[in-house]
This record gives structure tokens, C-alpha cells and sequence, in this order.
């Protein structure tokens, strides 16, 4: 009998728009189905990782040096996590990845675009999620919900105009990329985002 293949889902948007409310629901639906899920985050996942995590969030920093220690973060991720969990036909559930860099480091903080893809190449080795869902919602609505919930990090105590910037990002990415991507509409209730996810996961036969 052949082993099942391992499958990569990353989930990407700006902060407030809602993603990490679905990924837990997602990681169940594949358990449902027969899967082992390995559920993960960037920049994290790692002892290193969370380390590297936790300065990137909360010390000052310029944003080469942000950049370089996501992407050590994410070396570290793929080497201990990402790639032997798929070796083994798990499914890989990830709260971002690259992604998220050339949203954030490229669109938001204004990074050399070339830079940022140097990095990927470098870093990933090909490596990149089978699909992604971008929870997309409108940078003013996701600062109000940012704002009911929590204290801001380094990223969230951004203005508004970074986040136009990081959402606009987003979708140049997915432009490049419209096969792995899938743009979920973030407006309206949970359950009604759910089921826009799940229409997306039940048109992939390979889960």
C-alpha cells in the first residue's frame, strides 16, 4: 500500500482579520477525515524559533535584521518540523510562512522585493504550501477587531496605512500565485467564513 502524501496548508492575513480562529477548525476537519495534523506558526515552532519569535515581536530592530531573523526562524522550522512531518504523510497546518514576509517585510515595511525572494530560495529549497487560505478583510475593520482583543505588538501597533500596505501585498503575492491561493472574504460571522473554508478544502481531492 502506498504511504499518503503529506500536504503543507498555510493560512496568511493581516492581523485582526480572523485567520487564527479558523486553523483549529481546519486542523480537525482533516483529523475527521483520516489525517495526523501537525498544527504550527511562523515565526515559531521551534524552541529556537519561539526565541527568535519573540524578538522579532517585541525588541526595536531595523527591517533587514527583522527579515533575517524570520527567515532563521523559518529554517529552523522547516528542517525540525515542516519537512519530516510531510516525510511522514502528515498534513502541516501553519498560522504563516513566506507569505507573511513579503506582505509584511515587503509591502509593509517597503523591503527590496528581490531581497526577500533571494531569502526564499535560499531558505525553502522550493519548499512552499500546497495551498494557502488568505483571510482577506479590510485593514480598517481588522484595526477594530485588533483593538477589542488584545495589547498591539511591534506589527499590530502599526498605523493604518501599513496595513493597506501588507493587505495589498497579500494580493500581489497571490497574484503570483493564484493555483496554491484561495481568498476567503473575512466579512460576516465565523460560521459563515467556516463555510467559505470548506468549500475551498472539499474542491481539493487530494485531502
Amino acid at each position: 500500500m502506498t504511504a499518503r502524501a503529506g500536504r503543507f496548508i498555510s493560512f496568511e492575513g493581516i492581523d485582526g482579520a480572523g485567520k487564527s480562529s479558523h486553523i483549529e477548525r481546519v486542523s480537525e476537519w482533516l483529523r475527521e477525515r483520516g489525517h495526523e495534523v501537525v498544527q504550527t506558526r511562523e515565526p515559531g515552532g521551534t524552541p529556537l524559533a519561539e526565541l527568535l519569535r519573540e524578538a522579532v515581536l517585541h525588541r526595536p530592530m531595523d527591517t533587514l535584521t527583522e527579515t533575517l531573523l524570520v527567515f532563521a526562524a523559518r529554517r529552523d522550522h522547516l528542517a525540525q518540523v515542516i519537512e519530516p512531518a510531510l516525510a511522514r504523510g502528515s498534513m502541516v497546518v501553519c498560522d504563516r510562512f513566506t507569505d507573511a514576509s513579503f506582505a509584511y517585510q515587503g509591502g509593509g515595511r517597503g523591503l527590496d522585493a528581490q531581497v526577500l525572494a533571494s531569502l526564499e530560495t535560499w531558505v525553502q529549497q522550493g519548499r512552499q504550501p500546497d495551498l494557502t487560505i488568505w483571510i482577506d478583510l479590510p485593514a480598517t475593520i481588522a484595526a477594530q477587531r485588533r483593538a477589542a482583543v488584545r495589547a498591539p505588538d511591534r506589527f499590530e501597533e502599526q498605523d493604518l496605512p501599513f496595513f493597506e500596505r501588507v493587505r495589498a501585498g497579500y494580493a500581489a503575492r497571490a497574484a503570483q500565485a493564484p493555483g496554491r491561493f484561495a481568498r476567503i472574504d473575512a466579512l460576516g460571522g465565523i460560521d459563515q467564513v467556516w463555510h467559505r473554508i470548506c468549500a475551498v478544502l472539499e474542491s481539493r481531492a487530494c485531502w
